[in-house]
């Protein structure tokens, strides 16, 4: 006997999201932003949250390198660990979708494909994909982390905009380009177009 024949999920029978949208007074999107290592990413939903939280939204970040440490500890880079990173955070995602908490998702999500399996798990309708582009020189320049110069010497294994690919979104629901803007000026941009999706009618 499969073990799935022994799940009986109870969706039905908890309290719906409309339940909680109706008790913080918001309405809940995931908020994906897909962009090379160093694009600014992270800075600018850090910024993004403090300025939700600020306006009265209740929120959660979902950060690359905090998933790692912790959900995803197991997985690795390659082409699989890479998708069954994305499947596992969409599904977190969902999760506090459904509690009408407001998600802030940082990941680079390197290619279409790993990007609209995330959008198919939370929905199209809540998944807005913002576009953090900013030029590999730049972001290069940047290396906070120091993994550029790491992938340069070959000690990092497919590292996406190096040996790995980033595959730009076709068409993203906002883009940023963080080269020419400041962290203000981003989170500013983001928080304008997202205030009507995420208030409560």
């Amino acid at each position: 006997m499969s073990s799935a024949t022994n799940i009986h999920p109870i969706f039905h029978r908890i309290l719906q999201r409309s339940d909680k949208q109706h008790l913080l007074k918001q309405t809940a999107r995931v908020i994906w932003l897909t962009g090379l290592s160093g694009s600014g990413k992270s800075t600018i939903a850090e910024g993004l949250e403090k300025k939700l939280h600020e306006n009265n939204f209740l929120t959660q970040i979902l950060d690359g390198d905090n998933i790692r440490a912790g959900i995803n500890s197991n997985l690795g880079f390659s082409e699989v660990d890479r998708l069954e990173n994305i499947r596992r955070i969409a599904e977190v995602s969902k999760l506090f979708l459904n509690c009408s908490v407001i998600t802030i998702n940082s990941f680079v999500s390197p290619t279409n494909d790993v990007r609209k399996l995330a959008k198919e798990i939370i929905g199209e309708n809540d998944f807005i994909e913002i576009f953090i582009n900013c030029p590999l020189e730049i972001c290069e320049q940047r290396d906070v982390k120091g993994l550029y110069a790491k992938a340069r010497k070959g000690e990092i294994k497919d590292f996406t905009g190096i040996t790995a690919p980033f595959e730009a979104p076709v068409a993203p629901s906002l883009e940023i380009k963080s080269n020419e803007l400041t962290i203000e000026e981003s989170v500013e941009k983001i928080f304008s177009f997202i205030l009507p999706l995420i208030t409560k009618n």
